[in-house]
């Protein structure tokens, strides 16, 4: 179970507590290579401000409400590092340790851990701190920031982190070394690594497909498409693939582009008039290959499709970015958004069938220009034609981690918005589609399906993630080991999946999952596949371990402060009906002893909790249904229930009965 708006939650920290002033050091033109005090490497963030003093250095980015301090100390264990950390960062700090977990071993550091501690909703914060030691030094990573702040400027803390290596450490690369064949035995450890994880993470079911010089030498089912029946996973098994359908829609762009029916280079609104953002300048400045670059400043504001999809249409969905405004700088920052992605497809399926409805207009573009070409026989954005035949059902924890089928119910959110993540598509289908990536726009018959021109511009950067990780349209760009490694990863409600491909090696994979915990593994299995092919360190076991650990841990510690069934005393008090302007209708209402929130096209059982600054959250438990938290509060003299995510604050105020 997923609670949206509690890790990451936002913060409004006193650091004008801490009496410290703002970094007097330099401000970054662009991203520079730095040392701590101790001559541990990392790279700074163009834009931020640092300096230091003692044993300490201090970064903070543009916005002046958080803070990244890197500390070194010598100290007998991680917790006295972190004590020692805070000791000269901010010794006023008092903020109690929600949980501290071990870490995988990492680039150079022998020994890693990770501090979380609690926030209460309302401040609105991000506070944790992180241990890592080299030999007998350890440099703790502190950061306190403003979620709004830690969202937007996610690429430049994960740039630091990421970078942060002890000193005289040389990372791993790859570069110039041939790739070992994926033969059977390397395909047996990959499919047992698989295997693997499935058992310790709880997965039901996974589609895998290998590609070697270009060729598919491995796709199939391991697992099964629901807990409970016997159906095997195989290679025509249809999952969700969310977002991987993003690098779809800019393919279908690209040849449009080849068609010298749009530009890259052109304003999205010379082909479209009806594109508006709820910002006249950033509308002005929005080219066609912005739509997919996550650099225009718009952020993740997913609640009101997520909420709505009701009543969403494509054409609603359009409409909605003209309610959204910029939260950061035009090419400033990474910033990933849902709906600017579906606007690209609808963008191209509306000059491609001209007059037809939006959706309709896409699904036939994608169709007749996307799949068909590729043999990409079964893939669709139909959820009835997809559930008819041969599909994996999604899967979720419960609140004790206990793996369960999950309600299909939010994925139907992403429909109205499919261009950006409404795929279903097998390993087989998928396969087919990294094998003309790999050659480079080429279809296996040898008819050319796009310029290699415009194929490779959907890679070209964009915005940057982190250390030597871009985004471009659709597509991930990791050069981290000294040689390309591409990919996109898909999440919704019960799906996980990842496609990777190393385009210089002729090398992909393709991996679906029919769980929330499939995210384990399509994270680790790209490290373990650069592990085969190049004998890269084992380190993919060691951080499956570690993660499975974590989880656990988090798991146990979430609970803890869940009252299930909900306090009676606190649902008591709630109003029996709500509305949001922005989200819609809430109604409260009791059943066989539970407290049920109903949106109307979804529901949820809630669970509720008391937090440290005194005031309580309704939290949505039900499998397969976000967790969205609920705060307890006032509006204007009436009850109300506020929910949030990282830049943005949604008012549930009481009303009359319709």
């Amino acid at each position: 179970m997923r609670i949206i708006g509690v890790v990451g939650l936002p913060l409004v920290i006193a650091l004008a507590g801490a009496a410290l002033a703002a970094p007097a050091g330099e401000r970054l033109a662009a991203d520079a290579a730095r040392t701590t005090t101790s001559g541990a490497t990392f790279t700074a963030p163009a834009g931020w401000s640092m300096s230091s003093g003692g044993n300490r250095t201090l970064l903070e980015p543009p916005e002046a409400d958080s803070r990244l301090a890197l500390v070194d100390v010598e100290a007998a264990d991680a917790a006295a590092a972190v004590a020692a950390g805070w000791a000269s960062y901010r010794p006023d700090a008092n903020r109690p340790l929600r949980l501290a977990t071990r870490q995988a071993p990492y680039n150079g550091w022998e020994e890693r851990h990770n501090f979380s501690y609690e926030t209460s909703p309302n401040e609105k914060a991000v506070v944790y701190a992180l241990a890592w030691r080299a030999g007998r030094n350890w440099t703790v990573t502190i950061v306190e920031a403003t979620s709004a702040t830690f969202e937007k400027r996610n690429a430049g803390f994960s740039l630091v982190t990421g970078s942060l290596r002890p000193k005289g450490y040389q990372r791993e690369l790859f570069a110039g070394k041939p790739a070992r064949p994926l033969d059977a035995e390397r395909i047996a450890r990959l499919k047992g690594f698989v295997q693997e994880l499935m058992q310790q993470f709880h997965i039901p079911g996974v589609g895998l497909a290998l590609i070697d010089q270009g060729k598919v030498v491995f796709e199939g089912g391991l697992g099964v498409k629901a807990l409970g029946k016997p159906d095997p996973v195989d290679a025509d098994t249809l999952f969700l693939a969310a977002s991987n359908t993003k690098a779809m829609t800019t393919l279908l762009l690209a040849e449009l582009v080849d068609e010298k029916k749009l530009r890259w280079d052109q304003p999205v609104t010379e082909v479209h008039p009806g594109f508006k953002l709820g910002d006249a300048e950033t509308t002005r400045q929005v080219l066609i290959k912005h739509l997919v670059c996550a650099c225009t400043g718009m952020p993740r504001q997913d609640f009101e499709w997520l909420f709505n999809y009701a009543t969403a249409t494509p054409a609603s969905s359009f409409a909605l970015l003209g309610t959204m405004r910029p939260t950061s700088g035009f090419g400033e920052a990474y910033q990933y958004s849902n709906l600017m992605a579906a606007a690209a497809g609808y963008v191209g399926g509306a000059m491609i069938n001209p007059g037809q409805e939006l959706g309709a207009a896409y699904d036939e573009a994608m169709r007749t220009r996307v799949f068909e070409p590729l043999g990409m026989a079964h893939t669709t954005f139909d959820f009835q034609t997809a559930m008819r035949g041969n599909f994996a059902s999604p899967h979720d924890d419960d609140v004790d981690g206990k793996m369960m089928l999950a309600r299909m119910d939010n994925n139907y959110s992403v429909v109205p918005a499919r261009p950006a993540g409404g795929m279903w598509t097998s390993v087989h289908d998928l396969s087919r589609y990294l094998q003309m990536e790999l050659a480079l726009g080429v279809l296996p018959d040898g008819r050319r399906l796009v310029s290699r021109e415009n194929l490779l511009e959907r890679r070209r950067a964009q915005a940057q993630i982190g250390e030597n990780v871009t985004y471009g349209m659709g597509l991930v760009v990791n050069t981290q080991f000294g040689i390309p490694v591409v990919s996109h990863g898909g999440s919704l409600f019960g799906y996980k999946s990842n496609m990777i491909f190393l385009p210089d090696h002729g090398v992909g994979a393709v991996i679906l999952t029919n769980s929330d915990t499939g995210s384990y593994l399509t994270g680790l299995f790209g490290r373990r596949l650069l592990e085969e092919l190049f004998d890269g360190k084992p380190e993919s076991a060691e951080q499956a371990k570690a993660a499975l650990a974590q989880r656990a841990a988090n798991i146990a510690k979430q609970r803890e402060r869940l009252v299930i069934p909900a306090d009676a005393a606190a649902a008591g008090k709630l109003a029996a009906r709500y509305l949001s302007p922005e989200l819609g209708a809430l109604q409260v209402r009791a059943q066989d002893g539970a407290t049920i929130f109903d949106f109307g096209t979804w529901w949820s059982t809630v669970a509720s909790r008391k937090n440290d600054d005194g005031t309580t959250s309704f939290i949505s438990i039900d499998s397969g249904v976000p967790g969205f938290v609920f705060v307890v509060g006032e509006r204007a003299g009436k009850r109300a229930l506020i929910t949030r995510d990282a830049q943005h604050e949604y008012a549930f105020v009481e009303a009359a009965a319709p």
